[in-house]
């Protein structure tokens, strides 16, 4: 369940997302993960909307999720590179989130993708009450945490089982099956907003690329041009036997 207003403790109220920061002043890290991030969301949109066809769910793209009181705000929260949250509304009271407040929300996001631009220690740390590994597993409990890695092509999918994160291992086409959202997620190698990287990508289950909306589109014109071309050949065939294909 959500709540519109946030439960007072002890005769204090506790913000909500309107007024804690909506960044800690960090820069992207990289161009790379701004591309990504859409990648991400743009492929799995269609996958979202069958399972939400009322619209109740919210991606978060370097957005704070808020587990914590202190002291400036911001070091009570993490800004995973992208996560997804379901049966919770897009916007709250007609505003748009700046961030997601888990005492407000109540509701973990199903999974979290963290993008590694350093050695990846940051995206490991189990360090109790600060790492961001420890935090998603002990505190957020987010189901399914990844940790992708383009310098290496690769990227690692734990799951929350018992209360902590177990590596989960690939299936026989390379990728990691997320049964709570029906898609494997794995690395694919190719070209995408005029870079030629292995991208974080999903799949369905049959081993079928969900792709971009730009792909789509492209898709979309390659079958009405091979459409045109079998016209214009069934035409010219036609008109070699005498006949107007307009009659």
């Amino acid at each position: 369940m959500t709540s519109a207003t946030n439960p007072p403790i002890s005769g204090m109220t506790l913000p909500d997302h309107t007024q804690l920061p909506e960044s800690d002043g960090t820069f992207v890290k990289n161009f790379q993960e701004h591309p990504q991030s859409i990648l991400l969301t743009e492929s799995i949109k269609p996958v979202l909307q069958k399972r939400h066809p009322d619209g109740q769910y919210c991606i978060g793209q370097d957005s704070g999720i808020y587990w914590r009181i202190t002291d400036p705000p911001e070091k009570g929260a993490e800004a995973p590179d992208w996560f997804y949250v379901p049966n919770v509304p897009p916007t709250l009271n007609g505003q748009i989130r700046r961030s997601y407040v888990l005492w407000q929300e109540h509701i973990a996001p199903l999974i979290i993708l963290e993008f590694v631009s350093g050695n990846g220690a940051e995206e490991r740390d189990k360090t109790p009450w600060k790492g961001k590994f420890w935090i998603y597993e002990q505190v957020i409990r987010t189901p399914f945490y990844g940790i992708y890695e383009v310098n290496k092509a690769s990227v690692e999918m734990y799951e929350l089982i018992g209360g902590e994160y177990e590596l989960l291992t690939t299936n026989e086409r390379g990728h990691y099956l997320i049964a709570a959202l029906g898609v494997e997620l794995g690395i694919w190698q190719g070209v995408y907003q005029n870079a030629e990287l292995p991208w974080l990508r999903w799949w369905d289950l049959q081993g079928n690329l969900l792709l971009s909306g730009e792909e789509r589109a492209e898709l979309e014109s390659q079958k009405a041009e091979l459409e045109r071309q079998r016209a214009d050949r069934l035409t010219a065939q036609l008109r070699s036997l005498g006949i107007e294909p307009e009659a």
